[in-house]
C-alpha cells in the first residue's frame, strides 16, 4: 500500500510540475536571465516549495514515524562545508546549462524531451560517482 501512496504522491509532484510549467527549460533560461527579459514565475513556484517545505519540516520535526509508518530520518547536521559548496555548484551550474532541475527533468524525459534524458543521465552519473567516492576505501579510510 505504500508503494501506491508513493506512486500518487510522484504523480502530483509531477503534474505540479506540469502545470506551473517548470518542465520547460526556457522558464529556468529565463529565470537566469537577469539582463534580459527575466522571468520570475520560477522565483514564485520556488517560493511557494519554501513554504510548503517550512510547514512540512516543521511537522516532521515533532514525529517519531512518516505518516506511513516509516522511521523518520531527518538530516542531523548544519555544516556548510567544502563538500556542500562544490556539490551546490555544480548542481547549479548543471542547471543553469540544462534548463532543468532534477524533478522536472525527469517528467520532461518522462514526456519524450531528449535534452531532459540527458540531463538526467548526467544527473544520475553524478550521484554513482559521488556514492563510489563516499564508500569507505579497503583499509576503512574514508575517501573524500
Amino acid at each position: 500500500m505504500n508503494r501506491v501512496i508513493e506512486f500518487f504522491v510522484g504523480l502530483l509532484f509531477g503534474v505540479g510540475l506540469l502545470l506551473s510549467g517548470m518542465t520547460d527549460p526556457g522558464k529556468v533560461i529565463g529565470f537566469l536571465d537577469v539582463a534580459g527579459l527575466w522571468d520570475p514565475s520560477l522565483a514564485m513556484v520556488m517560493g511557494g516549495a519554501v513554504m510548503v517545505g517550512l510547514f512540512a519540516f516543521a511537522v516532521a520535526r515533532k514525529r517519531t514515524t512518516t505518516f506511513l509508518g516509516s522511521a523518520m530520518h531527518l538530516p542531523n547536521h548544519e555544516d556548510i562545508d567544502q563538500r556542500l559548496l562544490i556539490g551546490a555548484l555544480v548542481f547549479g551550474v548543471g542547471w543553469g546549462l540544462a534548463g532543468f532541475c532534477p524533478g522536472p527533468a525527469v517528467v520532461a524525459m518522462g514526456a519524450g524531451v531528449w535534452q531532459a534524458a540527458i540531463m538526467t543521465a548526467a544527473m544520475l552519473a553524478g550521484m554513482a560517482v559521488h556514492e563510489l567516492s563516499s564508500r569507505p576505501a579497503q583499509d576503512g579510510v574514508v575517501v573524500e
